[in-house]
Formats: C-alpha cells, sequence, structure tokens
C-alpha cells in the first residue's frame, strides 16, 4: 500500500504518529479514520490486513497510534476513553484540513467503542464500522481486574496487559464508568456496520446484539464466524476488510475519479519492505493485488505476476470463443480455459544443454459445455489459437523501459 507518514497534535497536545494509506492509483474516493484496540498500536497485522482490504476497493484510510501508544508522544497513564475520542476528532480535523473529510470510521475492539461516540461528533461521517467492538466501554475493566484495588486506594498501579505493562491511573477507570455507549448509539443516525466472532472470548457475542438492537437502520451485522478477537488469522482480518469496504459502497458518495496519473492502461505500486512483495494494481480502472507466496517471502495477499500472465490468456480464451459462439449462434453453455506456465526444453529444439536453452510454456486445455458438434468444437480450438494474447505471446515481444 502506498502510504504517507504524518505527525498531528492530539487532545493532549502531543504529536501523535499517523499514516494515510492509499489506494494504488493515488486517488482514493473516499477517507476513512481507523481506530485500532485497547493498548495496540497501527502496526499490529489484522490492522494492515483490514487497511490492505478496503484500499483495494479504493479507500484511503487513515490510522493513528493514540496517545501514548506505538510511536506516538505522550503518557498512556494520562490519557482515557474521553481523550481517544478526542484523539479521532483531531483525526478528522486533519483530514479535513489536508486533504478531504474523512466520511467513514472503523474501530476494532474498544476502538470500535470509541467510533461509536465520535461519529456523532464529526458531521462528515455517514458510516460506521465496528469490529469486536464492547456495547460499554467500561467492558475493557476486566482486562485489569487484578490492579483495580491498588489503583482504587493509590490512585494508579501497573497492570500487565496482553503481556505488556501500562501505568493505569484511577482517573481512567472513573471516565470508563461514566460512558454510557448505548444511549450514544440509539441516537446515533449514522449506517452501522456490526462485525464480531460468536468465538471472541475478549467481548462476548452478546455486546454484538446489545449494539444491533439499540441502533437505528441501516444498521447490519456480519458473523466473523471462527475468529479471535484480535483477527490473527490473516484471512480473517483480510474478510473484514474487504466486507466492510463492499458494504460501505451503499451508503457512501463516490467523487467523480480522476484519471490516474500515467497515460499507460496499468499502474502497479509496491510499498516499501515491511509490505514485502504486495503490489497494488490499476488496470483500466480496476483494482488488483499481485503478490508471491509465504514460501518465497511474500504475503499471499494476491496471484503472482504469473500467475497474471496465465490469466490474461485464460480470460482472452474465454472471451474470444464466447464472441464467436454468439456470433455464430452456436449453443455453448460454458467455457473453462485451463492454463498452466512452466520452463522446459523445447523437445523440438537440438539445444537442451543448458537451463538458457529452456523456453517458457503455457499448457492450455479447453472444456466446452454445450450442445455442439465435433466440427464446432474443432473450429472453437481454431479459433482459441486466434485470441489475441495468444497470438501476442507467440509474437516478438520488446519491453522498452525508461525512468519517469
Amino acid at each position: 500500500m502506498k502510504k504517507e507518514k504524518i505527525k498531528f497534535e492530539g487532545s493532549l497536545g502531543d504529536m501523535l504518529s499517523a499514516e494515510i494509506h492509499f489506494p494504488a492509483d493515488d486517488h482514493p474516493h473516499n477517507y476513512v479514520i481507523f481506530a485500532h484496540c485497547f493498548t495496540c498500536n497501527k502496526n499490529l497485522n489484522a490492522v494492515r490486513n483490514i487497511i490492505l482490504g478496503m484500499t483495494k476497493k479504493g479507500f484511503a484510510v487513515f490510522s493513528f497510534d493514540f496517545t501514548g501508544l506505538g510511536q506516538s508522544e505522550g503518557d498512556f497513564a494520562d490519557t482515557n476513553f474521553s481523550s481517544n475520542i478526542e484523539d479521532l476528532i483531531k483525526a478528522a480535523d486533519y483530514l479535513k484540513k489536508n486533504h478531504k473529510a474523512a466520511t467513514m470510521l472503523v474501530g476494532h475492539s474498544l476502538g470500535g467503542a470509541a467510533v461509536l461516540m465520535a461519529a456523532s461528533k464529526i458531521d462528515s461521517i455517514v458510516a460506521v464500522a465496528t469490529i469486536g467492538a464492547p456495547s460499554q466501554p467500561d467492558h475493557v475493566l476486566h482486562l485489569i481486574d487484578d490492579g483495580k484495588e491498588e489503583i482504587n486506594e493509590k490512585g494508579e498501579a501497573e497492570v500487565n496487559i496482553g503481556g505488556r505493562p501500562f501505568t493505569i491511573k484511577k482517573q481512567f477507570l472513573e471516565d470508563l464508568q461514566s460512558k454510557n455507549n448505548l444511549k450514544k448509539i440509539e441516537d446515533l443516525r449514522k449506517s452501522l456496520l456490526i462485525l464480531h466472532s460468536p468465538q471472541d472470548q475478549t467481548v462476548e457475542i452478546s455486546n454484538a446484539a446489545a449494539i444491533y438492537e439499540k441502533a437505528h437502520h441501516p444498521k447490519s451485522f456480519v458473523s466473523l464466524d471462527g475468529a479471535d478477537h484480535l483477527l490473527s488469522k490473516k484471512e480473517d482480518s483480510l474478510y473484514a476488510g474487504e466486507v466492510i469496504a463492499t458494504w460501505a459502497n451503499r451508503y457512501i458518495e463516490k467523487s467523480e475519479q480522476k484519471k490516474i496519473s500515467t497515460e499507460s492502461q496499468t499502474v502497479a505500486f509496491i510499498g516499501n519492505k515491511d509490505e514485502k512483495y504486495t503490489t497494488q494494481i490499476v488496470a483500466e480502472g480496476h483494482h488488483l493485488v499481485a503478490d508471491e507466496p509465504e514460501n518465497v517471502g511474500g504475503n499471499n495477499f494476491g496471484t503472482s505476476p504469473y500467475g497474471l500472465l496465465t490469466s490474461a490468456l485464460a480470460a482472452c480464451t474465454a472471451i474470444t470463443l464466447r464472441m464467436y459462439a454468439n456470433r455464430k449462434e452456436w449453443d455453448v453453455e460454458e467455457i473453462l480455459v485451463h492454463v498452466d506456465q512452466d520452463q522446459r526444453y523445447d523437445e523440438d529444439s537440438s539445444e537442451c544443454e543448458s537451463d538458457n536453452s529452456k523456453i517458457t510454456f503455457f499448457d492450455r486445455s479447453i472444456e466446452i459445455k454445450g450442445n455442439i458438434d465435433d466440427k464446432q468444437r474443432k473450429r472453437l480450438i481454431e479459433i482459441a489459437n486466434k485470441c489475441p494474447v495468444h497470438k501476442t505471446l507467440e509474437s516478438k515481444i520488446k519491453v522498452e523501459t525508461e525512468e519517469k
């Protein structure tokens, strides 16, 4: 993902670390603010995957570390739920002044509770999505049960949350207990999507039911069946991001898209080393993702470049056959084109002594289902060899490269 690293002033006056993740064409149709889970940070793998799922659909996503967390300045002990909400409002102000007003909030866990409270305070927001969110913010107090007594007696205590030490002050507890999220949800007039796992052991599924019951329509629920609270499985977090992006399309307005800053048919973008080989592509206005398998160091978020190449041959073959069959008015119901790519020696060549003499083979097999005779089938196979991509691959090709 292409991203811009920034800093903005948070609610307590500290500089907060943030990133804006852009779609590959650098022209998002809407901006989203993402609020991560309690004590997490913007670099959590699940956060990155959710963001990827949304940038693939043309959104720009603003993610940041709350005060005192991750790379943001400040002392976590001085923060509370109210300051997190104000940090969200500050993030929205930054976007509005420097890019474009956010139209959507997405929050995970306590971040979900925070976006439900912040949404009514940000006029530009039209849609809200929560992931594993508690119906009331004081739900997180069970995470610090061991330190409550000391906090109440001494005013603060160091507690262990998720294997990390945090100093929690009494004002933090009091602030959480003073908030009535369900009342805010009842008054919320924004489109709402609730995602929650029935197997969530940290925030029980009953919280999703409570939020849904209080919210007004339009509201939707999606079960993240089998996922844990942190969406630690890659497929769960990617799914969440893609579902949110698809759902939001019904409620947001898309401004007229600017042209990609290239006159080419396709633009591909790859980010820094943390993104590994994940590559975002815009091809003729359509968003794609290419990647490499995990066994060669990739994320396996998309098909490989050779997979895209074989896809081009398979798709072009299928389209060419469909066009021909339609024109002839033949009764062809389905066409399946299977393609494999390999490097091997040409049996018809006498040069088989080194790897340099290997050539690229595309092995294509075609299934044609329908009420056609053998002569028609034979003709369709002949037509397959005339598809434009096939002819391009067998022609002399030259790639000319220049630096822009």
